[in-house]
Parts: C-alpha cells; sequence; structure tokens
C-alpha cells in the first residue's frame, strides 16, 4: 500500500469543504460539504448536502458536486480532478465519484468516527469509501482521514 501525503492545498481545500459542511447545517441539512478541484487547484465547484431541503434521500454534498460537474465538464477534463469531502464519501457517494471518472478523493472525517460520533445511526453502511473503489477497474486514490478534529466540530449538538 502505497503512503499518500496531505499537501497544504489540500488541507486548504478540506477546510473549504468542512465550511461548506456548516453552511449545510445551517440551513437545516446534514452537515457535508465538497469541492471539485481541478489539477492547477482551481476550484471547478463547490456543494453541499441537501436532502432535507430537495426532499431527495440522494442529495448528498459529494452526489450533488458530481451530477452538476457531469452536465459541465468533459469527462476527460473530470479524469484529472479531485473530490474534497467533509466526511468519508458513503458507498453511493464513492460510485459516483467511480463513475464520474475523477481520479482522486480526499476526505477529512472518517465514517467510523462519525459513526461513533453518531451513536448507532439506523442508516449505517460499513462498506469504506476506499473499499467501494477498489472494487472498480479503474483506480481511484482515495487519501484520508484527515483533519479529524476539525472536521467533527460541525457535528457538535448535531446527534442529540
Amino acid at each position: 500500500m502505497e503512503t499518500v501525503r496531505i499537501t497544504e492545498a489540500d488541507l486548504t481545500h478540506l477546510r473549504r469543504a468542512i465550511a461548506l459542511a456548516r453552511i449545510a447545517r445551517e440551513c437545516g441539512n446534514a452537515p457535508f460539504g465538497a469541492t471539485l478541484v481541478n489539477r492547477d487547484g482551481v476550484t471547478l465547484l463547490e456543494a453541499q448536502n441537501t436532502r432535507v431541503t430537495d426532499r431527495d434521500c440522494t442529495a448528498h454534498a459529494e452526489a450533488n458536486l458530481l451530477r452538476e460537474a457531469t452536465r459541465r465538464f468533459e469527462p476527460d477534463m473530470l479524469v484529472q480532478c479531485t473530490v474534497y469531502a467533509s466526511t468519508e464519501p458513503c458507498a453511493m457517494c464513492a460510485g459516483a465519484i467511480f463513475w464520474s471518472g475523477v481520479e482522486r478523493v480526499v476526505f477529512a472525517l472518517s465514517n467510523p468516527r462519525l459513526y461513533a460520533l453518531a451513536g448507532d445511526p439506523p442508516n449505517k453502511l460499513r462498506m469504506r469509501c476506499a473499499d467501494v473503489l477498489a472494487s472498480g477497474v479503474r483506480r481511484v486514490v482515495v487519501v484520508g482521514p484527515a483533519i479529524e478534529p476539525e472536521a467533527q466540530m460541525v457535528f457538535e449538538g448535531y446527534f442529540v
């Protein structure tokens, strides 16, 4: 298994995803955010969870992000991008990452740590993002968790 370093640029983009998660929570949604960044470090799109406000169980931040990204950008552009997520993408969102063609995902808070904060939620898929993506024939680099203490702060008081 290769070791992948988290860069200062990665941390900056993760902090923006966490800020988007905070905005999602302020809007009445679950606190999850994501950004799409090209190889030059330019943020192309941002999204947040809108599951409650859109009344759509699939409106996770990463799914919203990639739905819009595949409308706007050609596949050869997306393959050069990174998704930054405030929390480890679920199995559905990992699938969306794979199908979009994006080559890299970086996340802040791991699903096991999220579930530890949440107690024992009824909607829990124990599949890790890296495991879902490793089952595909195309390689997608998965980096994380990183800055978990910062990422979990957006959940303070959320699961009460």
